[in-house]
C-alpha cells in the first residue's frame, strides 16, 4: 500500500515536471521541471528495488547533465530582463507550505519503502544493482559501451572544435 502511495505522489510530480518543462517560457524554468522529473524518476527506480540505477540517475542525469544544461543556457543568453514584478505576494509561504506537506505526505507514506534488499526464494534480488548493472555493461554490451564512449569523446571534441573556430572568426569580424 505504501508503494502506491509514494508512486502515485511521485508520478504526479513527474507529470507536473514535464508539463512544467514544456510549457515554461523561461529556459531555467524548464530546465528546473526537467530536474524534477529526474528525482521522480529515482524514486522510482528505488520503489523497482534498482537503487544503483536511482543514484546514477541523480548524479549523472540531474547532476552532471542537469548542470551541462544550465552552463549552455547561461551561455547562449539569458541576459534578456525578466518580469520579475508579476510574482504573487504570498508566493514564497505558500510554496514552503506547499514543499512541508509534500515531504510530510511522502516521509509518512514511505517509511517502509526505504528498505532495499528484497528477497525471492531466499536469494537476493540483483536487478538494478551495482553488480548486475556491471555484468551486463562489462560483459554482454562492451563493444556498444565502447562505441558509445568514443562517439561521445569525438561530438565532445567536434563542439570545442567548432567553438574555438567560431570564436575566432568573431573576433576578427569585430576587429574591422
Amino acid at each position: 500500500m505504501a508503494e502506491t502511495i509514494v508512486f502515485i505522489i511521485f508520478a504526479a510530480v513527474a507529470l507536473v515536471g514535464a508539463i512544467g518543462m514544456v510549457t515554461a517560457s523561461n529556459s531555467v524554468y524548464s530546465a528546473m521541471g526537467l530536474l524534477t522529473t529526474m528525482f521522480s524518476l529515482a524514486v522510482m527506480y528505488l520503489l523497482l528495488d534498482a537503487p544503483f540505477v536511482a543514484v546514477v540517475q541523480v548524479i549523472i542525469y540531474a547532476g552532471a547533465v542537469m548542470t551541462l544544461f544550465l552552463f549552455v543556457i547561461m551561455m547562449i543568453g539569458v541576459d534578456k530582463s525578466d518580469a520579475y514584478g508579476a510574482q504573487l505576494p504570498i508566493q514564497r509561504a505558500m510554496t514552503a507550505v506547499v514543499a512541508a506537506g509534500f515531504f510530510a505526505a511522502v516521509a509518512l507514506a514511505g517509511r517502509a519503502v526505504w528498505v532495499t534488499g528484497s528477497s525471492a526464494f531466499g536469494r537476493p534480488n540483483l536487478y538494478g544493482s551495482a553488480e548486475a548493472v556491471a555484468d551486463e555493461i562489462f560483459g554482454t554490451w562492451t563493444v556498444v559501451f565502447l562505441s558509445i564512449v568514443m562517439l561521445l569523446t569525438i561530438a565532445a571534441i567536434g563542439t570545442i572544435a567548432l567553438a574555438y573556430f567560431h570564436l575566432g572568426s568573431t573576433e576578427e569580424e569585430a576587429s574591422r
